[in-house]
């Protein structure tokens, strides 16, 4: 397959007039000043395409439910109690389908692959299927429906608190022993065998609040390589909790007492000191920021600034999937930073020295290698040797075509809307055309059709 682009953002900068060659997933050639050949894919603008690092697929299905407010004071902890209620109605048929829906508007949203964080793995109620594996063959099967790059990271959840409370109620479909959740790892493993060659499974203990020490430990022993992906720090709540359990703050105790390397990704990080900060940008581990979730869950504003003037590594996730778009997530991170500080044009890669930079660029280029880091994805940049995660958008656009090629990723992020986005290649597979995805139709039917029957199901519960 040929892509000839108007100009494409390589990893050595912008050129115009590139026609790139893809064989079996990868970039094999790049040539700029090209003419377009007459069977190649023509588009305007080409970029690599981002990682979506953390997901909860299903989630997907609640949007626009958890926006009316309860008496009292609604907070992330009164929303997860109405996510569990939800729980417990979800069919893996339903699951399946809305995997589908999700990855599919990712794709159209211009993420080439998803981390899908895993913790849904039961019946309600807590029984277990037949097949352990049940739940998260419904997310690779969704994945392969879609063509989406898929990093699985089923998740182990073993406790309801940090004080070691026993799950209950919607919990109940996350838990897992350590030993059963190798069991489950390893099934995983065998069963991406069948997939598209560029799926990986990880490992994602899900937090210090779900997870002991020892049982972190020995998982980590028993996982000498892959992906390591963990929340930590969401809520100023689940700081004073594990603070006051395990004798320091969860990113200083995870630092302190773990190798946290390259391999790992630490979701949210919110709420951390100026040490913490430094510590986590220093250790190369990826900082999986949610910035559209993380505002509508009232979490707070990750201390941006100082983490990219240490030098610190970052991705963005849907989380939620409240609303999947890569632009407005990128949007969202710079906006918070701007209203807390009272200050434009924060997160630049000079953000410490008072130098200039482009924003756009900035925390594009940031997301794109450390989306790609996160999800042990050969990508994140456009070179030859990289998976073809690639990106197409529309510069002739209202919102764009005004801007010269230095400008034209700051007003995709802060300008531009979703429909911008025009072509998506995932490893190669070209999933969304004309900015829809080659199977919207059949997989939008099947959401409806799920959807149709769980509001039946909550509405008679």
């Amino acid at each position: 397959m040929t892509i000839f682009a108007t100009r494409a953002w390589l990893e050595t900068g912008w050129a115009q007039d590139v026609r790139l060659t893809v064989t079996d997933q990868i970039i094999t050639d790049i040539t700029a000043g090209a003419k377009a050949g007459e069977n190649d894919v023509r588009v305007d603008t080409l970029l690599p395409a981002l990682c979506n690092l953390h997901s909860h697929s299903f989630q997907r299905a609640m949007a626009g439910m958890t926006e009316f407010r309860t008496a009292g004071r609604d907070s992330f902890w009164t929303w997860r109690a109405l996510m569990y209620r939800f729980l417990d109605r979800l069919t893996p048929d339903q699951i399946s389908a809305i995997a589908a829906l999700s990855f599919m508007e990712m794709q159209q949203a211009g993420y080439a692959a998803v981390g899908e964080f895993h913790y849904l793995h039961h019946a309600p109620g807590g029984q277990h299927y037949d097949d352990p594996a049940e739940l998260s063959r419904r997310i690779m099967q969704a994945a392969k429906e879609t063509g989406i790059g898929l990093t699985h990271l089923p998740v182990l959840y073993t406790y309801g608190d940090a004080r070691h409370k026993p799950l209950a109620g919607g919990q109940l479909r996350f838990g897992n022993s350590l030993d059963t959740y190798s069991g489950l790892v390893d099934t995983c493993r065998d069963s991406i065998k069948g997939m598209d060659p560029d799926t990986r499974i990880g490992i994602a203990p899900h937090s210090l609040r779900a997870v002991s020490p020892d049982d972190l430990t020995q998982l980590l022993a028993n996982t000498a390589s892959g992906p390591v992906h963990m929340h930590i720090a969401e809520q100023t709540k689940e700081v004073d909790t594990i603070q006051s359990v395990l004798g320091a703050r969860p990113v200083d105790w995870l630092l302190s007492t773990t190798d946290v390397d390259a391999r790992w990704c630490l979701i949210h990080a919110t709420h951390m000191t100026a040490q913490e900060t430094s510590a986590l940008a220093t250790s190369g581990a990826v900082a999986g920021l949610c910035p559209v979730t993380e505002a509508n869950l009232g979490d707070g504003v990750f201390n941006g600034p100082d983490y990219l003037g240490a030098g610190g590594r970052f991705g963005i996730g849907t989380d939620s999937n409240i609303n999947i778009s890569a632009s407005e997530e990128l949007r969202m991170m710079e906006y918070s930073q701007r209203l807390h500080s009272r200050a434009r044009n924060v997160m630049t890669g000079n953000v410490m020295t008072g130098g200039g930079g482009s924003v756009g660029e900035t925390l594009y280029g940031g997301a794109a290698k450390g989306g790609a880091q996160a999800l042990d994805r050969n990508s994140g940049t456009i070179a030859t040797g990289r998976l073809a995660d690639l990106v197409a958008i529309d510069s002739t656009d209202a919102t764009l075509c005004a801007l010269p090629d230095r400008q034209i990723l700051d007003g995709y992020v802060f300008a531009a809307k979703q429909n911008v986005v025009t072509d998506l290649w995932s490893a190669g597979r070209h999933s969304v055309r004309g900015g829809r995805h080659v199977a919207h139709d059949s997989i939008t039917r099947a959401y409806r059709k799920a959807m149709t029957e769980l509001t039946a199901s909550l509405n008679a519960g």
